[in-house]
């Protein structure tokens, strides 16, 4: 049988969220729409459509000047005050205008703070991350990083360490994680996690990873240090790496008697 990260052959998306969200740019549109609903609320039908005009002579004016002319903030106050004039028309007579009933700035709301609440979410995200490199980075200089158990998220772990490093490629970490997935330690023990990882770790890595569980079955009582060449081989070549796994699997499993030699 093979394993998932043996046949992977497409190239793994980077890591993305390095460093902490940045905070939402200035939108002048959006500045504009929520001048107009604080001056609109409380207002009437007719209080509106006055506004709305003085809206409408301004946008004149403006038009008349050239750096005026392409006035962002102007024309979001212009058809946010037509949008409002056009909501309280098709409402019930002495109908005041309120933005808590305003079905276009509750669902504006409710979208800036799911975005809000994602961005926070990636700060915190990108927090643990920093604090597991240094923590990786540390058993790393103590010389007990193989002790560590692999955690869920650790594959970007290393991707920053590699930042960190000016994109230096640290063959111990990747060690480590190629181990660890062929001998199913820490979160590797959950199949899904090994499945997920054909898709966030480089070739080279799942290629180590898939000789060293070959040659676990083949030659269990191997020492450590006769497995090494297994790294250099995925270093190397790694898709030659996965079909000598691959083949060497096919080579081993037991033949199925109800195929018959051609």
């Amino acid at each position: 049988m093979s394993t998932p990260w043996q046949t992977r052959r497409a190239t793994r998306r980077p890591f993305a969220a390095r460093a902490a969200a940045p905070r939402e740019p200035l939108d002048p549109a959006r500045i504009g729409q929520r001048v107009v609903r604080r001056r609109a609320k409380g207002m009437d039908t007719a209080a509106v459509a006055a506004a709305l005009e003085d809206a409408r002579f301004d946008a004149r004016q403006d038009s008349r000047h050239e750096d005026l002319a392409d006035d962002e903030r102007g024309r979001a106050e212009l058809a946010e005050w037509e949008r409002i004039n056009h909501l309280l028309a098709a409402a019930a007579p002495g109908t005041v205008y309120d933005p808590n009933t305003d079905d276009v700035v509750q669902a504006e709301l409710a979208a800036e703070a799911a975005a809000a609440a994602e961005r926070e979410a990636a700060v915190r995200e990108a927090k643990r991350m920093a604090a597991r490199a240094d923590e990786l980075q540390a058993l790393r200089e103590l010389g007990t990083l193989e002790q560590a158990e692999p955690r869920e998220g650790d594959e970007a772990v290393r991707d920053e360490l590699t930042r960190r490093a000016g994109s230096y490629i640290q063959a111990d970490v990747d060690a480590w994680l190629a181990r660890a997935l062929a001998a199913h330690r820490g979160h590797y023990a959950d199949q899904a996690a090994r499945e997920a990882a054909a898709g966030l770790l480089p070739q080279p890595v799942l290629a180590h990873a898939a000789l060293l569980s070959t040659l676990a079955r083949l030659v269990p009582a191997a020492a450590p240090g006769e497995l090494a060449v297994a790294a250099r081989l995925a270093a190397t070549d790694p898709e030659a790496t996965a079909d000598l796994a691959a083949l060497l699997t096919r080579a081993t499993e037991p033949a199925d008697p109800a195929v018959s030699p051609a």
